[in-house]
């Protein structure tokens, strides 16, 4: 029997594991516990999440919960080498870029116990990110790579990555959407507002959101031009805060399920975020998406998909809103391996080491 431990560090994770976990139940020859690092009571994990995702809560709760990374990371490892003191684990699979995610990697390497990373060889090439410094340190040591496509085998390859740690298994987030696509809930806040006739708004970058007055008129700039169409925000936190002091004519929704954003996100005319997940959601859903950011770690949102880069230049923005408004948007297709097999492939490349 494979032993697996499933470490998630935040609520976008579970996401992403949720069609592993699903897939593992229905194999046999491999068990799993899934295990995160932070509270049982969390308030970021609404009620409905776990049956939203279709899969069970998580078995160990490490009941770590402070903002300083550093002390994060230090109180991570201790609880999570405690974990694997009384758990017998052959692998551990780790989940994107947060400082948890890095604490677990590093204390399953001292452990000696084998390391695998779901979406590695994703990069900003931005040095003075934490997050680009957490990407590395997990990549380099993981003993499988798990990536979602030919650029990110490419990174991994660039940096060193032995060929046979790499498993371009395709991207995990498909997976859910398309498990859930017929299962969307049409959210209370579109009950006066129509599908297609709405721009939804995602924020959450901590650069932008403290440069108030640059964010300030980058949503002039999206209420000017989308004239008549709704804004729909639905934010949460800093986010949440800086936009309600702006007084202006966004409307600010309520923290939403899985199953509402999903709907909100998959029937709206556009979709303005800074949020890379966000923007493969739109690709998948063949909406209009722009990105207030220079650069993504999911370049194929661009190359393939409906997604476009303005930064933080309003003009940029300006134009892009101008193309979007007038339905004169480009053409997107879906990237390679967007199938929904991911989980698959993940779980059989288990059952063969």
């Amino acid at each position: 029997m494979q032993n697996v431990c499933v470490f998630t560090g935040a609520r976008p994770n579970f996401v992403k594991v949720a069609p592993i976990v699903r897939a593992i139940i229905k194999t046999e020859g491999i068990a799993y516990q899934l295990v995160y690092a932070g509270r049982q009571d969390d308030p970021t994990l609404e009620a409905s999440l776990f049956d939203d995702l279709q899969m069970p809560k998580p078995d160990i709760y490490l009941g770590v919960d402070c903002e300083n990374l550093n002390e994060l990371t230090g109180r991570v490892m201790a609880e999570f080498e405690n974990y694997l003191n009384h758990h017998s684990t052959d692998i551990v699979i780790v989940v994107d870029d947060l400082a948890s995610t890095m604490a677990a990697a590093i204390v399953t390497k001292k452990r000696g116990v084998k390391l695998a990373h779901l979406v590695a060889g994703t990069r900003s090439f931005d040095i003075n990110m934490p997050k680009e410094i957490n990407r590395l340190v997990i990549d380099g040591l993981s003993d499988l790579l798990f990536t979602a496509g030919v650029s990110n085998n490419s990174i991994v390859t660039r940096e060193g990555a032995d060929m046979q740690k790499i498993y371009m298994v395709g991207n995990i987030l498909m997976d859910s959407l398309r498990a859930n696509h017929d299962r969307w809930t049409r959210p209370q806040c579109l009950e006066n507002v129509s599908d297609g006739q709405y721009i939804v708004l995602t924020l959450n970058r901590k650069v932008l959101l403290a440069d108030t007055d640059k964010l300030q008129h980058l949503l002039a700039t999206i209420i000017d031009v989308c004239t008549g169409c709704e804004i729909i925000a639905p934010l949460r936190g800093v986010a949440r805060e800086a936009v309600d002091k702006m007084s202006l004519p966004i409307t600010l929704v309520p923290t939403l399920s899985y199953l509402e954003f999903g709907y909100l996100a998959a029937h709206a005319k556009g979709v303005i975020t800074d949020s890379g997940n966000v923007a493969e959601e739109a690709t998948f859903n063949h909406v209009p998406c722009i990105t207030l950011n220079s650069y993504t770690e999911h370049i194929e949102t661009v190359k393939v998909g409906t997604n476009v880069l303005v930064g933080e230049d309003c003009q940029k923005l300006h134009d892009a809103l101008k193309l979007l408004m007038a339905g004169n948007w480009k053409h997107g297709d879906l990237p390679d391996r967007w199938d929904g097999r991911s989980a698959e492939r993940i779980v059989q490349t288990l059952l063969d080491l």
